[in-house]
């Protein structure tokens, strides 16, 4: 059967009208191209939809039964329709985004607010994991985009990737607090904060402080830098931490505390990567947000942007 939609159109005018010349006049059609697409969809369905009787038309009970069925076609077309509208002018959807720990507090949340708030239709999942749990999800095709650590290259996902640095955490009132950058020979056997050693940043540290013969001593072995911070308030150590979980930690609090953060040279590099599926499109929703939070860290990054 190959019904059209002017037919079913058609159809409900005249239904609705009582008559072919009102249906015309209605669709703003000739009477003759009303009659050929009734005589067309009586011809698809297999029965007669109207009988004719001293010039007027008059409905059998199939055309009553088969009214019902277009209304509920059209109806669900209009509305597919309008959600499709929607969809394209970025009110509806779903966004799904796996995030790193450091980003997942505060920082992402706010830039999500801020794409979502005259957005109620919009529907998020944000799950937070480590960067390589990220990575992974994003190479499995399970979420529409991620923000990790910069991974390794893979086939399975393409970069967007901000290049930052990280910064040295102390207390206001240290005395190093008085100087403008930071250099390991400063940090010389001190108490130190750090994540766990197979991590980037804590290998990154250590050749920092190898490269000028400073000692490294880390006191605290972390998962995040995040307690890290609140170690180093406490007067425990220092920190040579990412620059996203300060950030966080200020919009959490709207401050950072008794906290100061220096640069740090030798620099630490801590690249950034937002990740997106290779192997499924992108929604127009998902490309948007990727838009937007890609303009969020380039005005947050202390280094050039690039892609791979």
């Amino acid at each position: 059967m190959n019904l059209t939609i002017q037919q079913l159109h058609t159809f409900r005018t005249v239904m609705r009208t009582g008559s072919i010349s009102e249906a015309a006049r209605s669709l703003n059609r000739t009477q003759p191209a009303l009659t050929t697409r009734i005589g067309n969809l009586e011809t698809e369905l297999g029965f007669t939809l109207f009988e004719r009787r001293g010039g007027r038309l008059v409905p059998t009970p199939e055309a009553h039964y088969f009214l019902e069925e277009t209304e509920v076609v059209l109806e669900r077309l209009t509305l597919s329709a309008r959600t499709m509208t929607e969809i394209s002018n970025l009110e509806r959807g779903r966004l799904r985004i796996a995030c790193l720990p450091a980003a997942a507090g505060f920082f992402l949340p706010r830039v999500l607010a801020a794409f979502v708030r005259d957005r109620p239709d919009v529907t998020v999942s944000l799950m937070s994991r480590s960067s390589l749990v990220v990575a992974d999800w994003i190479a499995s095709q399970q979420y529409d985009l991620g923000l990790a650590e910069t991974p390794a290259p893979r086939a399975a996902f393409t970069l967007q990737t901000f290049e930052y640095e990280c910064l040295c955490a102390m207390r206001r009132d240290d005395p190093l607090a008085e100087k403008p950058v930071i250099t390991p020979l400063d940090l010389d056997d001190a108490p130190m904060a750090a994540l766990y050693p197979d991590h980037a940043t804590n290998r990154l540290t250590r050749r920092a402080f190898a490269s000028v013969g400073a000692r490294f001593r880390q006191r605290f072995e972390l998962q995040t830098f995040l307690p890290a911070l609140e170690l180093v308030e406490q007067g425990l150590c220092r920190c040579i931490c990412d620059p996203l979980t300060p950030e966080s930690r200020r919009m959490g609090h709207d401050r950072i505390g008794d906290l100061v953060l220096r640069p740090i040279m030798p620099r630490v590099p801590y690249p950034v990567s937002i990740l997106t599926p290779a192997h499924r499109p992108a929604s127009v929703l998902a490309t948007a947000f990727v838009a937007h939070l890609a303009g969020v860290l380039r005005q947050f990054g202390l280094g050039p942007e690039t892609d791979a």
